[in-house]
């Protein structure tokens, strides 16, 4: 049996910082996009992940956790935006798929390669509404 892996949180600065060169940029314009849109949600920094907007859920089934409203992953390929938010009409990223440009979208989950291949626009509009919304 193997022991869950465990964070340790950091700055936000060294999570930039520890981030591949080609990354870093990127990185530190989300940052920034994402606190101008969403200012109620407080950004904290761990090992693997930037989060804003920390909460503790719990399902009916009695599991429990804690996760971030939205929280940026850097993997291998490039990064990923995870919105947990949705609404009466569905999944908020889902919805957005359409006008964020050269990414694949899940129902809360946007991959892309670099932030130059986002309408940022569109970005910014997609980090207000999942503030805005209750999670998923």
């Amino acid at each position: 049996m193997g022991m869950k892996a465990r964070s340790v949180h950091v700055s936000m600065a060294s999570f930039i910082a520890a981030a591949p060169a080609e990354r870093k940029a990127d990185l530190e314009v989300l940052d920034t996009l994402i606190r101008a849109n969403a200012p109620t949600l407080t950004p904290v920094a761990s090992s693997t992940v930037m989060g804003y907007g920390r909460f503790h859920y719990r399902y009916a089934s009695g599991r429990e956790g804690e996760a971030f409203k939205i929280r940026v992953v850097c993997n291998q390929g490039g990064l990923s935006l995870h919105c947990l938010a949705a609404d009466e009409q569905g999944y908020i990223a889902e919805r957005f798929a359409p006008r964020l440009g050269k990414a694949q979208v899940g129902k809360s989950c946007v991959r892309f390669k670099r932030l130059s291949d986002l309408e940022l626009t569109a970005l910014a509009e997609l980090v207000r509404a999942t503030a805005r919304a209750a999670w998923a």
